[in-house]
């Protein structure tokens, strides 16, 4: 799987923090029963790491990977630990050294043109949008799709179910991340039917007409 392919791989890309890591599992099964299945554990909590293992020995169904990844160490750990993909909120020059390295798809973030420019010139031509709302969202993607055509994005930050669609719905535009998937309620109370319900309306994003 390149980078390209990971970005068709499911409509929504849940963005999940894991505190507990007895939880990872019921909740990665829990979106792979609704049909989602790339799944982004970020490197925000001591349990990351572990979350990874678990659902990549446990979930077979599961495409894990990592995001908040901000330095080659980083990218290293998360290689060890079994992540099958990479995302990261920007790009510097050792990450993408160290990404171009790595055997596994890598979407780095971006938020101008010239930033989108500079990461397709180090070779990924698939890339993470952030904060995708904050920076124009929906109309910044029309806008760069007539100077940069080859390149298609996972837009992050600030999307939800009511606005996904619109996303979705742009043609250089694979998935789009999120959180809303996995509500900090349901996973406490590992209310995995409430998540896989989530997953389930998520996917049908797969379906919107395309521009």
């Amino acid at each position: 799987m390149n980078a390209q392919d990971l970005l068709a791989h499911s409509p929504v890309m849940p963005v999940i923090v894991i505190q507990d890591t007895a939880s990872a599992v019921g909740l990665a099964r829990a979106l792979v029963a609704g049909g989602i299945l790339s799944i982004e554990v970020t490197l925000r909590s001591p349990a990351a790491l572990d979350a990874i293992r678990a659902i990549r020995d446990q979930v077979p169904d599961a495409l894990v990977g990592a995001g908040t990844i901000r330095t080659p160490q980083q990218l290293d750990d998360v290689l060890r630990a079994g992540a099958r993909f990479g995302v990261s909120p920007g790009l510097t020059p050792a990450l993408a050294r160290a990404a171009r390295s790595a055997d596994i798809p890598f979407l780095p973030g971006v938020s101008t043109t010239s930033e989108a420019m500079q990461a397709a010139e180090w070779g990924f031509t698939a890339q993470k949008l952030f904060p995708a709302e904050a920076i124009g969202g929906v109309a910044l993607l029309k806008a760069w799709h007539g100077p940069l055509p080859d390149l298609r994005f996972c837009p992050t930050g600030g999307i939800h179910a009511r606005n996904a669609d619109g996303y979705l719905a742009l043609p250089n535009v694979g998935c789009v991340g999120g959180s809303w998937l996995t509500p900090a309620p349901a996973v406490i109370n590992h209310d995995w039917d409430a998540i896989t319900q989530l997953a389930r309306q998520a996917r049908t994003l797969a379906t919107c007409p395309q521009n």
